[in-house]
């Protein structure tokens, strides 16, 4: 496990949408998050080039202003990028299609925090074969549909995740779909945390919705 990760971190894990965002930029959103709760902070932006990614996790990283970690969707080489430049980017979430792990921990090397997204029954064995350290944690999801990730598999359920969440025991953070009131569900199914993006991205106060997500991991 990177020493630069604690899996609290993992308690409520925002993934940002520059489209459900708008009229707000995602650095602002994923600012009023961070003000309402929100403990770490994934730059998910599907369809950006490298550049506009690099330039969008250096205002994320500039919004959030060491209040939480930082990571990265899927792109490798803008974590190293952002590195290099001297940008507090933290590490990198990867997906089953992306960089094999190993390489992204070679790459990305020990400090990083490095999490794998995982669904199947074969993701989440193959993520517990890996060597100690090589992933901080799992995304384990879609818990339900979800318009964000049109890609996603067939959604889990509360029970699905509870399923799959017993077959490791890397940290996890449950994601796909979570409303508040699915939280304390999760929680008792093991979630470590749950990752929301709409649920805080569209949100018309997406600190108060942070706030709402907060309280009832609490309980």
């Amino acid at each position: 496990m990177s020493p630069r990760f604690d899996p609290a971190a993992l308690s409520l894990y925002h993934v940002t949408d520059p489209q459900l965002s708008r009229p707000r930029s995602v650095p602002e959103v994923a600012r009023l998050a961070v003000e309402g709760g929100a403990s770490m902070i994934q730059v998910r932006a599907k369809d950006a080039s490298g550049r506009e990614l690099l330039e969008l996790l250096e205002a994320v990283v500039s919004a959030v202003d060491g209040a939480a970690p930082v990571v990265v969707d899927d792109r490798v080489e803008c974590h190293l990028a952002a590195r290099a430049r001297g940008i507090a980017c933290d590490g990198v979430h990867i997906g089953q299609s992306d960089l094999p792990p190993e390489d992204a921990r070679r790459l990305c090397g020990p400090e990083a925090i490095i999490g794998l997204s995982a669904a199947s029954q074969d993701e989440i064995a193959a993520a517990a074969a890996l060597p100690a350290g090589t992933v901080d944690y799992l995304g384990i999801g879609a818990v339900r549909a979800t318009a964000t990730k049109p890609d996603a598999p067939q959604p889990l359920g509360i029970d699905g995740f509870a399923r799959a969440r017993a077959l490791s025991a890397l940290p996890a953070v449950a994601i796909g779909g979570i409303r508040p009131e699915d939280v304390a569900g999760l929680m008792a199914a093991g979630a470590d945390g749950v990752a929301v993006v709409s649920g805080i991205c569209a949100a018309a106060d997406p600190r108060l919705a942070a706030q709402t997500y907060r309280r009832e991991i609490q309980r």
